[in-house]
């Protein structure tokens, strides 16, 4: 390291009298702003570094995956959507967008994402968007090009289209070819891919122009079934590291009706939400994606805790499964919803966890009783609560669609809301 450090400092002081002469005066070179990856430095020269910041990139290369940029689900859905919606109004053509690889550990979200692009895209431009999801886990090299068979007068060898490329062309419609488990398929699959995520097409067969290619895996850290990327694969897609977040999974779970016990605890405990451990062997552990699955036993299953806890512990393990079970309790001693949204009397509660419990159950509960009078009551008793839960509740109702209208008439939410900055015309009101 002492040899490098001199090394170095030589080179810096050569820079510096060859900046000094290309200058022809004795004043330092301008400082300018350098990129490497997601890694911002400045430098006294274009070209050269000094020690302390060489040894701080060095560090950061050895900490990161270097070459990526981690986003949350949230961020990367933002990014993408807007990028693609950007080509799509200007007219132009989807390929010139390079092809996306989304990595990131088990249950992530990364599916989750590549939908919520999907609706973001519908949306903004009015097309129809269709997601192909394609498990390349289960493919062999001759499923991406298709079947042989026999030309007409049997003389060539001809090619069916697979199903996959089936798309619909016409200019209404965007299609989404959503790769998944990439990283797990076997490497001669991988190498049938190149042609896909570059060239958009597989032998003879083309995607159609109105296509986006996305790809998505688990890395090869994960412990998963995970084959090392060829870098000739890698070079030709825009790589993206999908990270955990509590409050993008908390937006995405208020919009999907994820379960208010599950929204609860999650907000209560955010360390829960993400359990993943490569280094220990549990088959059942805390994921977004597992606790999306218990939500779905609460929601059409039973919403006794009990009754369905060995199916909770085979989803989340049983250490996630039993503080779920026991963070329940606290729902026994919230206030009356019903009694909240019909303007009766109700108590404001005082701990902690009972204020976490019912600021996870108003905006649930708003769902199915929104009429103006029961919004109107829900946020007099929400106005109630200290500031940071006041805060959470109205926050969490605007994420409601079919309530908004009634949030702007009332006068104590549209004044929290102007307050807070917001701007009614960002959500067509």
């Amino acid at each position: 390291m002492k040899n490098l450090k001199k090394i170095l400092a030589l080179t810096l002081a050569l820079s510096a009298a060859l900046a000094t002469t290309a200058c022809g005066s004795g004043s330092a070179p301008a400082a300018s702003e350098q990129t490497c990856g997601c890694l911002r430095i400045e430098s006294r020269h274009p070209h050269f570094y000094t020690i302390s910041e060489f040894e701080g990139m060095k560090g950061f290369m050895n900490d990161r995956n270097f070459g990526t940029v981690r986003m949350t689900v949230n961020r990367a859905v933002r990014q993408l959507s807007n990028a693609y919606v950007s080509l799509i109004n200007s007219d132009t053509e989807l390929r010139k967008f390079p092809s996306v690889m989304l990595w990131g550990a088990p249950g992530v979200g990364k599916s989750q994402g590549v939908r919520q692009i999907a609706d973001e895209i519908g949306e903004k431009t009015g097309k129809k968007v269709t997601v192909t999801d394609v498990r390349l886990l289960l493919f062999n090299p001759v499923d991406l090009r298709g079947i042989p068979t026999a030309n007409e007068d049997k003389t060539l060898a001809v090619w069916l289209k697979p199903k996959i490329f089936q798309m619909d062309p016409s200019d209404g419609v965007i299609n989404i070819l959503f790769l998944d488990e990439i990283s797990s398929a076997p490497q001669s699959v991988q190498a049938a891919a190149y042609q896909i995520t570059l060239d958009r097409t597989v032998g003879e067969h083309r995607l159609p122009d109105n296509c986006i290619v996305i790809a998505a895996g688990n890395r090869v850290t994960d412990r998963s079934v995970a084959y090392t990327m060829p870098k000739a694969l890698a070079n030709r897609l825009c790589h993206i590291e999908i990270e955990v977040d509590k409050n993008s999974w908390h937006e995405w779970a208020l919009s999907s009706g994820i379960n208010p016990v599950v929204l609860g605890f999650i907000d209560y405990n955010p360390s829960m939400l993400m359990g993943f451990d490569p280094s220990v062997n549990d088959l059942a552990f805390p994921t977004p994606r597992s606790w999306e699955m218990v939500s779905n036993i609460l929601n059409h299953v039973s919403d006794n805790i009990s009754d369905v806890f060995p199916l909770i512990s085979g989803c989340v393990g049983d250490a996630a499964a039993y503080e779920l079970r026991m963070w329940s309790e606290v729902y026994d001693k919230t206030p009356s919803l019903e009694d909240i949204f019909s303007g009766r009397p109700a108590g404001v509660p005082t701990r902690p966890e009972i204020l976490y419990a019912v600021s996870s159950q108003i905006p649930a509960y708003s769902r199915d009783h929104r009429s103006e009078t029961e919004i109107n009551n829900a946020i007099d008793y929400a106005a109630r609560l200290g500031t940071e839960f006041r805060n959470k509740i109205f926050a969490d109702m605007l994420q409601i669609g079919s309530i908004r209208a009634h949030l702007r008439k009332n006068s104590i939410y549209d004044d929290w809301f102007v307050r807070s900055g917001g701007d009614w015309e960002d959500y067509g009101l």
